[in-house]
């Protein structure tokens, strides 16, 4: 059982993992402990978790409880996610922005995406490292360092592979399956880079969709929280779980009419057949001959 439900977790998105919790042929304690496992495994080659909750396990048995007693609360009840190292949680967790400067700091309260997520019945399964200070301290810091947590490397080429952007540490995290998805931030290109460079899908909500109250801020124009995600529909699924008004950010005031809660209504796999792609070519005049004959063949 064990083992089948390691290879079962690889890739396995949230739509099924609520279809095999809601026919009791798993808990949220069972996909814990996978994560768990897999992050003791496979982390030390990527470095892409600053913390795992310590109370990981009790949330996951009370969630788990909940779902037999009441029921689901909805599409995350239960899913572990990650959380970016600038985004507080009124827990036993830190919230440093990967700098050493902050490693004891723990926040007073929940960032407005914490509280939402745990509304939503999510477990926040730990924080994930990130570009030190949303690598705005240095012109030559490399993207994905942090003081507090060194280098994030990318699973697809650890070390040959860019990370791209200050979500570096949820997208390596989410690409190497040690969590159902994560919650990273962007100002530019945060999350969409990350997101590209992993294979995953990244949404930047319009700034205001989603609350930044309790994230450590950059830019109060441009600054928004946002999923990363194996699939499209699970990014939706989260998006829906971000949104609404919060009174501490006077951005959300004019959004919201557009926060909905649920996103996964407006998908359409048809849509693709009308889709048109773009190829920068003038990009790939840098390119070695070995990249420029795999491009050939590919395009």
């Amino acid at each position: 059982m064990k083992n089948k439900l390691q290879e079962w977790i690889i890739e396995t998105d949230i739509i099924k993992m609520q279809e095999a919790l809601e026919a009791g042929l798993i808990t949220s304690e069972d996909i814990v402990q996978v994560y768990l496992e897999r992050i003791h495994k496979y982390d030390i080659d990527i470095n892409s978790i600053l913390e795992i909750n310590p109370e990981v396990i009790q949330i996951a048995r009370a969630l788990d409880k909940e779902r037999a007693e009441k029921g689901s609360r909805g599409s995350l009840h239960g899913i572990p996610i990650l959380l970016k190292d600038n985004i507080d949680t009124a827990d036993k967790m830190h919230t440093s922005a990967g700098s050493v400067a902050l490693a004891g700091s723990i926040a007073a309260k929940d960032s407005f995406v914490a509280a939402k997520l745990r509304l939503a019945g999510a477990i926040l399964l730990g924080k994930a490292n990130m570009s030190e200070w949303s690598n705005f301290m240095s012109s030559t810091m490399p993207a994905g360092y942090s003081s507090r947590g060194g280098l994030v490397l990318n699973p697809y080429g650890p070390g040959t592979v860019f990370v791209s952007g200050s979500s570096s540490g949820p997208a390596a995290a989410v690409a190497a399956n040690l969590a159902a998805a994560a919650i990273g931030t962007e100002t530019a290109g945060s999350i969409v880079g990350p997101a590209s460079q992993h294979a995953l899908v990244g949404i930047k909500p319009t700034v205001g969709l989603v609350s930044r109250t309790g994230v450590i801020p950059i830019s109060v124009s441009q600054d928004t929280p946002g999923p990363i995600a194996r699939t499209v529909t699970d990014a939706a699924i989260i998006l829906g779980a971000l949104t609404g008004v919060d009174a501490n950010d006077s951005a959300t005031f004019s959004n919201e009419k557009y926060a909905y809660t649920d996103y996964t209504s407006s998908l359409d796999k048809s849509f693709i057949r009308q889709a048109r792609i773009g190829i920068p070519r003038h990009y790939y005049k840098h390119l070695d001959a070995e990249r420029l004959q795999l491009w050939k063949q590919l395009s």
